[in-house]
């Protein structure tokens, strides 16, 4: 192997290895439809969300109490029932450990009614109910009819009844009070995207009031894998100081020239 494909081969693994960091590091979010065709209407949701560098999983339900997480089947047990799972699938009550927010387009009567007096025994039920215990965000779509899509096929009806419809209100006012978030269906992707972003946004202030106590220190101290031009110009307070980098870090010459301007000096942890 000569030294172009040598450079080449580095570059190459760098770049993977920081695109799976990137993934591993993106927001996700889960969006729980009632079968599997009925994602269908949201694939412009999927677009907007990727543009903003959101990932999304979607989780199939095969009834009321049992799904499909990608190759796995999720089940819940009712009232003194234990049903058979897949042996490597998460219960729903650890399902919404892995992400951000829960997104459900449609909400019915029945699992408003049992989410909303904190009964479990369904798989939409026992999702809101661990992500609003753990904190995480739970969006509904404020459009929903209160009937099942199941329930609309067989009675060939749209909407519910005034005294079922007036219930079905009842019910989404007390999961508003619990925590649950309401948008119209067509702005699902728009609520999410805001909601990621006031919490990154957070997280950013964050970040540069860590990185600015470091920075007014004699030494500042760089953690990633990939030093570039681009993150020394981004900190502001950064000069004429001693940077700190891991052992491994790569350094592009241009972060090498920006350094230089700045009167930064490099040293490798623990080699000095």
């Amino acid at each position: 192997m000569n030294i172009r494909e040598m450079v080449a081969a580095i570059t190459k693994e760098i770049l993977q290895a920081q695109y799976r960091e990137e993934q591993e590091k993106a927001p996700r979010v889960l969006y729980v439809f009632c079968d599997s065709q009925a994602h269908e209407a949201y694939g412009d949701h999927f677009i907007q969300l990727k543009k903003y560098g959101i990932c999304h999983d979607i989780l199939f339900l095969d009834g009321e109490t049992s799904s499909w997480l990608g190759m796995h089947q999720i089940e819940c047990g009712g009232a003194g029932k234990i049903l058979a799972a897949d042996e490597y699938a998460p219960a729903p009550l650890e399902v919404p450990a892995q992400y951000e927010g829960i997104v459900i387009p449609e909400i019915d009567l029945d699992n408003a009614a049992r989410i909303a007096t904190g009964l479990k025994g369904t798989i939409k039920a026992e999702i809101v109910f661990s992500a609003l215990v753990t904190g995480k965000f739970v969006v509904v779509g404020a459009d929903s009819p209160g009937l099942k899509r199941a329930d609309r096929r067989t009675l060939q009806t749209l909407a519910l009844p005034p005294a079922y419809e007036q219930l079905f209100r009842q019910h989404v006012e007390q999961l508003k009070v619990l925590g649950v978030e309401f948008a119209e269906q067509k702005r699902l992707a728009e609520r999410v995207i805001a909601r990621l972003k006031g919490k990154r946004q957070g997280q950013e202030r964050s970040h540069h009031a860590t990185v600015s106590e470091r920075v007014d220190a004699e030494e500042a101290v760089f953690s990633g894998r990939l030093l570039t031009a681009d993150w020394v110009y981004s900190q502001p307070r950064l000069r004429e100081t001693v940077l700190q980098v891991k052992k491994g870090t790569i350094i592009s010459p241009l972060a090498y020239d920006a350094m230089r301007e700045r009167s930064i000096t490099i040293r490798m942890l623990g080699k000095g």
